[in-house]
Order: structure tokens, then C-alpha cells, then sequence
């Protein structure tokens, strides 16, 4: 995996280590974890924005109310 070499305000550091596990490798696993939940929460918003922009209409959905065979 490749390495980051990311640099924290002392203050930012010190509340990290507050509500991080204690152990250094949790601690990175802590600050992967807040950046991959950082990136979803990003591109969650992003759709949002697309289809509120440009909504699905009804014409281009399945018509799921309709029974249909799924056995071939």
C-alpha cells in the first residue's frame, strides 16, 4: 500500500489521539477510516446533486409494478 505523509496541528493530533484507539496502527487505521468515510460522504453528495439537477423521470424507470417471469 502506498505511504502519505500527512502532518497535523499539534491541537488536531491531540484530539485525534483522544478519540482514537491508542496504538499507532489503530491510529492510522482510525484516520484511513475517517478519510474513506470523508470520500463517501463526498460522492453521496455529489449524486444527490446530479438527480436533483436532472431527476430520473417516470418514462426511464422499470415499471416495476408489473409482474414478470424471472424463471428461464
Amino acid at each position: 500500500m502506498p505511504q502519505v505523509l500527512v502532518q497535523f496541528e499539534k491541537a488536531t493530533l491531540e484530539a485525534i489521539d483522544r478519540i482514537a484507539p491508542t496504538a499507532k496502527r489503530k491510529r492510522a487505521d482510525f484516520i484511513r477510516k475517517a478519510v474513506k468515510d470523508a470520500i463517501f460522504r463526498y460522492e453521496q453528495a455529489r449524486m444527490r446533486e446530479r438527480y436533483r439537477r436532472q431527476p430520473d423521470s417516470a418514462g426511464d424507470a422499470d415499471a416495476w409494478e408489473l409482474p414478470e417471469d424471472w424463471t428461464e
